[in-house]
């Protein structure tokens, strides 16, 4: 399947097409915020994009962005790409280690430096002198030339500047929950071939409007709000901070949602604080008022104008899509990779059921290995892998489908549930192999749960490794341990009746801290770093299999 016009195309005709409608809206503190036209971002493109030339680059040379979302990413990688480049985004929770690992293995010539936490003060240590460097607006405070100035004394770029289909628009750089971030190469032609495929699937409008928050350097983000708002022209507005999260949403009122699992159960974690789960089971059971009752709370959420909520990134429990479907909220699972540009399945009218990810994307080809891995081809599929070639053969069947790594199954309709990591298959001292990740769906259906690792390589059982909700650990004390402890032995029991008997844990062990990106136990978009974990656990685990209780505290 082949675009039908580059997504550059695309963005020249807003730019003459919607010149004076605003496009960005980004906020600056406080109230204020800055509008950004189309016309305004093409004009800052191609004035950045002259600089870039200036600079002595060549075309193809990379190009990167260290930053959390902000309007200048989006005018930044337009502008890479106008003038010539590819673009490299680097998560901007790294550490400076793998800031320095990823523009030295991409090779990157100049690096935007945008929005970013303090942790700045030793990100920059990661960061080449010899490169270029250029500040966004909202950039700490460095020596760095500024984009403002840059721009102001720059004459812009002219024309409908094209890109070969077979050019590399940008090197993606997996998050690393499984070791040394890859370099995933995707070219003009794919790229812009999944852009407008997903656009059709999520029937994406520029009468839509969507909220910018998710990481911009990971493939979700980047394929469906920023590629697909260079397709179909939405009107994207940014969140500021953590603290501002609610004040953002609101000002944006999407009607397009994307989150990842861990979100949607904090937000729902964030409903039971205020309403007990079982009155308002009860209060929507009720068809008199189950309309209200849902209203109410999507609006105190600030998701009340949501046409289409996407979950993504990881897998969900559909408890959890159940429990949203109840309140009135169309949310849909996806499935998809950085190797195929976030392009491959999407739940949609007629064809979503709780617990799978949905069917095909248009163009996409999907079949089960012997061994039940998932095999997909899909038009947004990868060059390959920067400077591996080795690795990339290794990611292909000869017939040309990609081993996603994922186990699964399909219904009749072509309906896919994944079942599990192919590599994360675990054996435990019985002989038998264990699937986690659905033992780990059970678990975090439960509102106690925020997070879970099942593990036992090795061991007499498998054992669960919990986080508790946020709200629940506000309000931990010592006399309220017992009470979750008698509600996990019960999880336990109940959870271990539903699975086979090789595959039972023998104790949940709740974890002393939460996990986060900046502990080392998740990814930048918030997957769990299950080698990370096991290694943490390393000399612990053998007293909790000596011990006869079903709960354990770390």
């Amino acid at each position: 399947m082949k675009a039908k016009k580059s997504i550059l195309e695309h963005v020249y005709d807003h730019e003459e097409q919607r010149r004076d409608r605003v496009y960005l809206t980004q906020p600056l503190g406080g109230e204020q915020v800055k509008d950004y036209t189309w016309g305004q971002t093409l004009d800052e493109a191609r004035r950045m994009a002259a600089h870039l030339q200036s600079l002595g680059l060549e075309r193809g040379d990379r190009v990167a962005m260290l930053s959390k979302n902000c309007a200048h990413f989006f005018i930044a990688e337009l502008a890479i790409w106008i003038g010539g480049f590819t673009t490299v985004a680097i998560f901007p929770t790294e550490s400076a280690d793998t800031v320095r690992y990823v523009l030295e293995h991409s090779g990157a010539k100049a690096v935007f430096v945008g929005k970013l936490d303090p942790i700045w003060k030793s990100q920059q240590k990661g960061i080449p002198e010899s490169l270029h460097k250029i500040a966004f607006p909202l950039a700490p405070e460095t020596s760095f030339p500024k984009w403002d100035e840059i721009i102001a004394k720059t004459e812009p770029l002219t024309g409908r500047i094209t890109r070969k289909d077979d050019e590399l628009a940008m090197l993606i750089y997996t998050s690393g929950s499984t070791g040394k971030p890859k370099g995933v190469m995707h070219s003009f032609g794919c790229l812009s071939a999944a852009s407008e495929g997903i656009m059709r699937g999520i029937e994406l409008t520029s009468e839509d409007r969507a909220l910018s928050y998710l990481p911009l350097a990971h493939v979700f983000e980047r394929a469906y709000i920023e590629c697909g708002s260079f397709v179909a022209a939405p009107h994207i507005f940014f969140a500021d901070s953590l603290e501002t999260f609610v004040k953002d949403l609101n000002r944006a009122k999407p009607t397009v949602f994307l989150s990842v699992p861990r979100l949607w159960l904090k937000f729902q974690q964030g409903v039971f604080a205020k309403m007990p789960p079982g009155r308002l089971d009860f209060l929507l059971s009720l068809p008199i008022v189950k309309g209200i009752i849902g209203k109410k709370v999507l609006t105190n959420l600030g998701l009340e104008h949501v046409r289409l909520a996407g979950s993504g990134s990881a897998p969900i429990p559909a408890e959890l899509i159940a429990w949203y479907r109840k309140l009135g909220l169309n949310l849909m699972e996806g499935y998809a990779m950085t190797e195929d540009f976030a392009y491959s399945h999407m739940s949609k009218a007629g064809f979503s059921k709780v617990g799978y990810v949905g069917v095909p994307h248009e163009g996409v080809e999907v079949k089960i290995s012997d061994e039940g891995e998932i095999l997909i081809k899909s038009p947004g599929t990868m060059v390959g892998y920067y400077n591996a070639e080795d690795l990339t053969k290794e990611a292909f069947t000869a017939d040309g489908f990609f081993k996603t790594g994922d186990r699964g199954e399909r219904t009749s309709e072509g309906l896919l549930k994944i079942t599990g990591r192919v590599k994360e298959l675990f054996k435990t001292a019985k002989g038998k192999y264990v699937a986690p990740a659905p033992i780990e769906n059970m678990l975090n259906e439960h509102p106690l749960i925020e997070l879970s690792c099942v593990s036992g390589v090795g061991e007499p059982a498998a054992f669960a490794y919990v986080v508790l909700g946020e709200e629940v650990r506000k309000k931990l004390d010592d006399a309220s341990k017992p009470g979750i402890e008698s509600q996990l032995a019960e999880l336990l029991d109940k959870t271990n009746k539903a699975l086979s008997t090789y595959e039972q844990m023998q104790f949940i062990v709740i974890a002393k801290e939460p996990w986060s990106i900046e502990n080392g136990f998740l990814t930048p978009t918030m997957k769990v770093k299950r080698a990370k974990i096991e290694e943490h656990l390393k000399g612990k685990i053998a007293p909790w299999f000596d011990g006869k209780k079903k709960v354990f505290w770390e």
